[in-house]
């Protein structure tokens, strides 16, 4: 869970660089590091922030107009500067930046050490460096030295690799890690996501696994293992790099959850489109969904969805245990995959297999991602880019997507012009967020929080908890509100907050026994409801909503406010939202 960036250009590297790999922070990381060519390969990097690590050692006055970079998480060895990237041979001819897993590396490592090789970190990494050393002392070239050393790799990798021998070119290669290619009038690129490169081109070229990139200033070359040259299409990005940007907000996340209003009408916008995809589908008798966290919580809802409104047996997995369910796979099953980058490794690995028996479908906000190329059908969510490693407008994106496929699917019009409202409720959540901000005051110092919801909203109780353990650091459960009595009930005293989801609807009446029974033990309450609920009169924290909300419909709107009550919650904590300890945006190894 690393980024990486790469050039060759007709002015100096470094500045460039740094600028670039500031745009992949939100993926995570601990260290960061630039290796440029000149006479030799120099190399600058530390552990910390970039600014940090910049103001400490200057990684931009570094010389060279070609470079590579890399933010790091750690995965193998501790974060220190030693481990940091770029990793370089024993000789210092060679300099790499590495994302991903590489699985064997210890016996590569053993192999390297019993040969004279000397290592200086304890990663996986640096045996990819000693490997090229080893294979251009045998008189091979960089581009063969790196086939041949990628062919020995068992894991996941996208690199960049430099030679003091062969200064004027990048090699790159790709295995179930992202990397794309940028073009432009001054040189070319590489680099993990989009983002890191909008202000330099929005010419991009999607690698694919078990790919080679020979990058040049002037000229890019896409090979496959073999080294067999492949034609490759360019693809122009329509975000514009102000979209990356804050914008004024403080962070990135309330930018975010501001631009939801937005979103869901960009995202509705794809209506016919999906309409056309259900039309194509063949004949299945049973839906499952395949993802992970936020996706995964916006998976549950699908299920919820499709049971009540259609009748079809639907189930969601996640996506790291897929490989134990995939036998129940067949011909007649529909396997919907929902990720926002499209990059989620545990995501990936798992349409491979159902592809093999199953018709498969991609709900992603990532046009050209890994997962957007292997499925059968396609639908966009439109979000733009999100930044902020906490999933907000995504998520919801995906619930349009979900209503939207489900209303096609039911042939439900009710539902589907129901839909065409949401976007203007949602902009009545966001005018009470000082409301929530008030109410996140009195909560910061909590130790524990529960959600509890009932059909529609057992997942928005999931998912508002997880929005508050990501970036508060305060540890929430979501629970079924009819489990309480199953053992969470004994958990409950005085003082722990309690956010109810109780919208008007055939699930109330029981919610609200329940919310009472919570009451009764001595529990702050924090309600959503309907603002005509005279039952809530004696709740002094509540989220009340005018019009009635639909229950089918609640959790398109009521997530919002749990993400401002989570948001404003880690302001008041003095965290910053954005960049959540030991969590990246995303998950690009198992």
């Amino acid at each position: 869970m690393c980024g990486i960036v790469g050039c060759v250009l007709d002015k100096k590297a470094a500045p460039i660089i740094i600028d670039s790999i500031k745009k992949l922070e939100y993926r995570g990381y601990d260290s960061v590091g630039i290796a440029t060519v000149t006479d030799s390969i120099n190399v600058k990097k530390g552990s910390g922030k970039i600014k940090e690590v910049d103001d400490e050692i200057k990684l931009k006055d570094i010389d060279g107009n070609i470079g590579i970079a890399h933010v790091r998480w750690a995965t193998h060895g501790n974060p220190t500067k030693e481990n940091a990237h770029p990793h370089c041979d024993c000789k210092n001819k060679i300099s790499i930046v590495h994302n991903g897993i590489i699985e064997n590396y210890k016996e590569l490592r053993q192999e390297l050490l019993n040969e004279g090789h000397v290592f200086k970190s304890e990663t996986d990494t640096e045996v990819i460096p000693h490997l090229i050393e080893k294979y251009m002392d045998e008189g091979l070239d960089l581009l063969k030295s790196v086939q041949k050393t990628v062919k020995r790799l068992i894991g996941s990798y996208a690199l960049a690799v430099l030679s003091s021998d062969e200064p004027d070119r990048i090699i790159g290669a790709r295995n179930e890690s992202p990397l794309i290619v940028g073009v432009s009038d001054h040189g070319n690129y590489l680099a993990s996501d989009v983002p890191a490169i909008l202000n330099e081109t929005k010419k991009v070229i999607y690698l694919e696994d078990k790919e080679i990139i020979v990058l040049k200033k002037d000229d890019v070359t896409i090979m496959d293992l073999d080294l067999n040259v492949l034609e490759k299409k360019i693809t122009t990005i329509t975000w514009d790099p102000e979209m990356a940007e804050k914008g004024g907000y403080e962070h990135f996340m309330i930018k975010e959850i501001y631009e939801e209003p937005q979103v869901i009408k960009d995202t509705l916008s794809e209506a016919e489109k999906i309409k056309e995809i259900v039309s194509k589908f063949k004949n299945f008798n049973r839906i499952c969904f395949v993802a992970c966290g936020t996706s995964y919580h916006a998976s549950l809802i699908g299920e919820y969805l499709i049971e009540s409104q259609i009748g079809i047996p639907t189930e969601v997995i996640l996506a790291s245990e897929f490989e134990y369910f995939q036998k129940t796979l067949d011909k007649h099953t529909l396997v919907i995959f929902i990720t926002q980058s499209g990059e989620t490794a545990d995501t990936i690995k798992a349409l491979k297999i159902a592809k093999k028996k199953s018709e498969t479908l991609a709900i992603v906000n990532v046009v050209g991602s890994s997962i957007t190329r292997e499925a059968d059908h396609v639908i966009y969510t439109r979000a733009g880019p999100e930044i902020s490693v906490a999933a907000t407008k995504t998520y919801i994106s995906q619930l349009i997507c979900i209503y939207l496929l489900v209303a096609y699917l039911g042939e439900n019009e009710k539902l589907l012009d129901n839909l065409y409202k949401i976007s203007r409720l949602s902009e009545k959540i966001l005018s009470r967020e000082e409301q929530i901000r008030e109410i996140a005051k009195k909560y910061k110092f909590a130790r524990d929080f529960f959600y509890i919801g009932r059909g529609f909203n057992y997942p928005t109780a999931l998912e508002g908890a997880l929005k508050l353990k990501e970036i508060t650091y305060i540890h929430g459960e979501g629970y079924p509100a009819g489990e309480l009595k199953h053992g969470p009930l004994a958990l409950i005293e005085d003082n722990i907050p309690v956010v109810g989801i109780l919208p008007p609807g055939p699930s109330y009446r029981k919610t609200y026994n329940n919310l009472q029974e919570i009451k009764a033990r001595g529990a702050d309450m924090i309600i959503l409801g309907a603002n005509n609920d005279t039952h809530l009169d004696d709740i002094e924290d509540k989220l009340l909503f005018d019009p009635e909300i639909d229950e089918v419909l609640s959790p398109l709107l009521y997530i919002i406010d749990l993400q401002l009550l989570a948001y404003y919650i880690s302001i008041e904590k003095g965290i910053d939202p954005d960049k959540p300890k030991n969590l990246a945006k995303s998950v690009t190894v198992e």
